[in-house]
């Protein structure tokens, strides 16, 4: 009876022996072992596989595990070194994009700067334009509202509200522009006689009574804003322009609502005083004017007697009471005398 033990091989157990026979593909060999041998190699094989953890030194026992540990250490570490390659191949091309698009978007804003500047250019040569030509204009129609029935002819036009209206906010550009340092205005600009040329107008309207009635009822906006930048402006400072402006505030006084109006707004009083202290006589000359026109009407004297009478700067007027020009001086007298009515509202 054979028995197969392993791949090429066939045992046969035959009358207390073993036979291991050997195949060949050409030739079959055989070898004939004894039943107590084999079952003795059989006990060999099995004490040795018992014994031989116990037999080998457990240092290298240890360093056969540290092997294998480190070898699958190093296996992870490859992956994620190969891992980390990919990662950076898809940074390298992100970057690469990155630049790519940098270099477009670095273009793109040469050629818009290029282009601000050219627009900036040209904005500047239409701005320059425009108060030219504004300027201009503006001159020739200050010269025309001398005439009456040229002021009733703009007044009756659909746009002169608007036009008054820009009026207000030129002027307010206008002195918004000026630096903090300035010492003295050139006269000669254009962007300086623009806006003279538009005070000029407004003072021209407001010396008729059309005029005054219209800018009470439908410019008071422009009104708020003269008042707004006389008090804006320093001392010495656009002495002319300051001029023009209380020359059309002292015209829309004659008018007794525009009286009301300019004298019952908000710091009207003490602008008067703060413009009292300019060092230039025909500001002060202005500022007299419209201080008389206020102390002259009994009904608007009586909301205004107490704040001036307790604010009113008493020496700065006996100032200009004793100043060279005689016609300063002669109206400071004159209001000086007007001024003792106070007294009598006490």
């Amino acid at each position: 009876m054979g028995e197969k033990i392993k791949s090429g091989f066939c045992v046969e157990v035959a009358r207390g022996s073993v036979v291991c026979r050997e195949k060949d593909e050409i030739n079959e060999d055989f070898v004939q072992v004894r039943r107590r041998d084999l079952e003795r190699l059989t006990t060999e094989v099995m004490q040795l596989q018992d014994f031989l953890p116990k037999i080998l030194d457990g240092d290298i026992v240890w360093m056969i595990q540290q092997v294998d540990a480190i070898e699958s250490s190093m296996e992870k570490k490859e992956e994620e070194i190969e891992q980390l390659k990919m990662d950076c191949e898809h940074f390298r091309a992100r970057l690469e994009a990155a630049q790519a698009d940098c270099m477009r978007e670095k273009k793109e804003k040469l050629d818009l700067q290029q282009h601000l500047r050219e627009a900036k250019q040209q904005l500047l040569q239409q701005a320059e334009y425009c108060t030219e030509m504004g300027a201009a204009v503006c001159t020739l129609l200050w010269g025309v509202s001398n005439n009456e029935e040229a002021v009733k002819a703009i007044l009756r036009g659909r746009k002169a509200a608007r036009f008054f209206a820009i009026t207000a906010q030129t002027m307010e550009s206008f002195v918004k522009s000026l630096s903090e340092d300035v010492k003295q205005q050139d006269l000669d600009s254009d962007e300086n006689q623009f806006v003279l040329a538009l005070a000029g107008i407004v003072t021209n309207v407001a010396a008729l009574a059309c005029g005054r009635e219209f800018l009470v009822s439908s410019s008071r906006d422009l009104l708020d804003t003269m008042m707004h930048l006389l008090g804006e402006m320093k001392p010495g400072l656009c002495t002319k322009f300051k001029v023009l402006m209380l020359m059309s505030l002292y015209n829309v006084s004659i008018n007794l609502k525009g009286l009301k109006y300019i004298s019952e707004s908000p710091g009207f009083i003490p602008l008067l005083w703060w413009l009292l202290n300019d060092p230039d006589t025909e500001v002060c000359l202005h500022v007299l004017r419209l201080l008389q026109s206020v102390i002259l009407e009994p009904e608007v004297l009586a909301k205004s007697a107490c704040e001036m009478r307790d604010t009113l700067p008493f020496q700065r007027i006996i100032t200009l009471s004793k100043s060279h020009n005689v016609e300063l001086q002669a109206l400071a007298k004159e209001l000086l005398e007007d001024l003792k009515i106070l007294e009598y509202e006490a």
